[in-house]
């Protein structure tokens, strides 16, 4: 039979897709395993028993087909954050999009990584199980015949950090269903391993601690992620310099940084570092907490080790230094304010990424969110223009497709704010399709926020202190901001984005504070193309979960197994159900490209 399946593929392969884009194939098996590290035993989401979960290396424009088996005891969805899903919004990962994958089930996700490079990573999006874990970095590189804009370095690794509690993501839950916050976060996690004991007070004895091998002389592409809960970090490795050369998939025009760069939540971004130090020891790698009263935060920081492979000694002393003042963000912005697109550098195209002109383009579209924490008939909940996110039973992408009333009402979400009784809602804009939309969010609360957009990579063109006024727009910068698609906005200050809505679907755009956007700090846009073309949208998947008014055209699940039979009994249901997903986009790949 597997044989029969291979020679399938390869026939498929030799048959219709000469010249066409690669496949790549991934089987996940989601399931809890037990690890200890902060020291204290606790139950966290991996994948193929790995935790953090694997590495996804892909190149621009292949195809990723991931078949994931559910074998958490809750509802599971993935989501891409920073692959913009070209045309086809139901590969999201989101309850706005996708029904929910259930326990024991498994579902095959169908994307290509159209037209991006970059880092980003991906997560489980469902109530709050990004807290513990199921994440792991996702790299897109370019083709071969696209230059980048440095000298090829000699190897490539992934980092992911986060604050991290002790207590599992059901239990954080709980907390927040109470209206209590989640607290002081327990450590900082660095590739899901606690901290090197460079103080024996602050680190209990046994924690695994992550080491990264590099060769003296050599130079490395460090690619970071922000997959914490809700916490700002400034990442730096002692005595060396970071070279910053791209954020979330775009270029930027190199610069160093000795005391570390801000990554706050949800972000990534890709350093050159030399190996130019002498290898007396090891060094120290640190993500360490920002905006936070250090003396009591002492113990919540991450380190690592970067080990040279003639290193003579361990790392020993004090760690390096943070940026002077943890309070004042003015640094931190003067930092993000620093960071600039590279106009001369392509991306996964030859042409220049300045060769798009955005600020010449005449905005269409504008919105202005401020975040808040509201209570909504005695419950807390948090809010984009005092109305917070309600999830229909349905999603809205589906019923949105299927014509249902009353899932959602169109435009009934505010577009600025104004004083207003917070209400729950599942708030939908319209966006116009090829328009050009302006987001301004607004933080009048003390912590730093962080939001993203799903299908997108918005300009970051302004930041600034103090309450947004019209009058601002004159200071925007519509030459070179940076195109990402995670953005923070610091405390009693906004930011500003422009975005070129070009991509149809239902989008996500969302706080990256888990607690925030759990309870309710999101919202959609819906960008549509009255003409029906597959040329702007895919049409809906073979293998859509259906869910909420439409469960009755859910047929049957893909398969019913439990976690122990997973590895032997589902080889005919999932080889089966892999050979029609490879059919299914060999079909398609030889329709478009043919």
């Amino acid at each position: 039979m597997v044989a029969g399946y291979l020679f399938l593929i390869l026939f498929l392969s030799l048959s219709f897709t000469e010249g066409a884009d690669p496949i790549e194939n991934f089987q996940w098996n989601v399931s809890y395993i037990t690890v200890a590290p902060l020291g204290v035993k606790q139950q966290v989401i991996a994948i193929n028993g790995q935790f953090p979960g694997p590495n996804i290396n892909s190149t621009t424009n292949n195809h990723i087909i991931i078949n994931v088996l559910n074998s958490l005891d809750e509802d599971l969805l993935f989501t891409w954050d920073g692959i913009q899903q070209r045309r086809s919004s139901w590969e999201d990962g989101v309850l706005g999009t996708n029904c929910p994958i259930p326990p024991k089930w498994n579902w095959t996700y169908n994307f290509q990584v159209k037209d991006q490079i970059g880092s980003f990573f991906y997560f489980p999006s469902l109530s709050l199980q990004r807290s513990a874990g199921g994440y792991g970095g996702f790299t897109i590189t370019n083709r071969a015949t696209i230059a980048v804009p440095f000298l090829l370095p000699d190897g490539d690794i992934t980092i992911t950090i986060g604050d991290w509690y002790n207590a599992g993501h059901k239990a954080l839950r709980a907390k927040l269903d109470k209206g209590l916050s989640l607290g002081m976060p327990d450590g900082v996690l660095i590739n899901g391993k606690g901290p090197y004991p460079y103080n024996r007070t602050l680190v209990p004895k046994g924690i695994l601690y992550e080491t990264i091998n590099v060769e003296p002389g050599k130079t490395y592409r460090i690619r970071v992620s922000n997959v914490g809960t809700s916490t700002s970090l400034n990442f730096r490795i002692q005595s060396h310099v970071l070279r910053l050369v791209e954020t979330e998939g775009s270029y930027v025009s190199e610069q160093n940084f000795t005391t570390g760069l801000d990554m706050h939540v949800g972000q990534s971004s890709s350093f050159l570092v030399t190996m130019d130090q002498n290898a007396s020891s090891d060094y120290y790698i640190v993500a360490s907490a920002r905006f936070v009263n250090e003396t009591v935060w002492s113990r919540v920081t991450g380190v690592a080790i970067l080990k040279y492979s003639n290193s003579k000694g361990p790392a020993s002393g004090p760690l390096p230094p943070p940026p002077d003042d943890q309070y004042d963000p003015s640094w931190s912005m003067n930092q993000a304010r620093s960071i600039r697109w590279n106009l001369t550098a392509g991306a996964a195209r030859p042409n220049p990424q300045g060769s798009f002109h955005y600020g010449q383009i005449n905005v269409t579209q504008s919105l202005l969110l401020r975040g808040s924490k509201v209570s909504v008939n005695g419950v807390t909940r948090y809010a984009l223009n005092d109305v917070s996110f309600q999830n229909p039973s349905t999603p809205l992408k589906l019923a949105d497709y299927y014509n249902l009333t009353g899932v959602f009402k169109l435009n009934a979400f505010p577009e600025k704010p104004a004083d207003r009784t917070p209400s729950l809602l599942p708030s939908v804009i319209s966006g116009d399709y090829r328009g050009f939309m302006e987001i301004v969010f607004q933080n009048d609360d003390d912590a730093v926020q962080s939001y993203h957009l799903d299908g997108y990579a918005f300009f970051v063109v302004g930041f600034d202190s103090g309450t947004w006024t019209e009058d601002d727009r004159g200071r925007y910068n519509k030459w070179d901001g940076v195109a990402r698609c995670t953005t923070q906005v610091f405390p009693h200050s906004w930011t500003a984005v422009y975005v070129s809505l070009d991509n149809v679907g239902m989008w996500n755009l969302r706080s990256e504070l888990l607690p925030n956007w759990y309870l309710g700090q999101e919202m959609y846009i819906r960008v549509y193309n009255p003409e029906v073309s597959n040329k702007t949208e895919f049409p809906i998947p073979d293998n859509a979960i259906y869910c909420g008014r439409l469960a009755d055209k859910q047929k049957r699940p893909f398969t019913t197994l439990s976690a122990e039979g997973a590895s032997s009994a589902s080889n005919l249901d999932c080889g089966t159900l892999l050979v029609a997903s490879i059919m299914s986009w060999w079909i398609f790949i030889f329709i478009v490209h043919y």
